[in-house]
């Protein structure tokens, strides 16, 4: 949309592009969030398909949910579980952190 006035100002658009989308990568691992009712009512988030990442990747990205849940969490056989219903909290950080 071009400029309304002639003078200085703003303009109601950007005369810039937008970026281009990423495009996913079919190669990389999905990751499959579910909530687990453990015994005694507690409920554990688990996200699971990132088990080729490596221990390392796994250990910091378990350590950056634990930071932003403000839960505990663990990471066993390829899975990280983190103590609570934190469901939301982890989808919203992967559309930041992957998409």
């Amino acid at each position: 949309m071009p400029k309304m006035t002639s003078g200085p100002g703003w303009s109601l658009s950007s005369d810039e592009k937008p970026k281009p989308l990423r495009k996913q990568n079919p190669q990389s691992p999905a990751a499959k969030i579910r909530l687990e009712k453990r015994t005694g009512g507690k409920y554990v988030t688990v996200i699971s398909g990132l088990h080729t990442y490596g221990s390392d990747r796994l250990n910091q990205i378990a350590r950056e949910f634990k930071s932003k849940c403000g839960t505990g969490g663990t990471v066993k056989n390829g899975t990280i579980e983190i103590q609570g219903d934190k469901v939301q909290t982890i989808q919203a950080w992967f559309k930041v952190h992957v998409s």
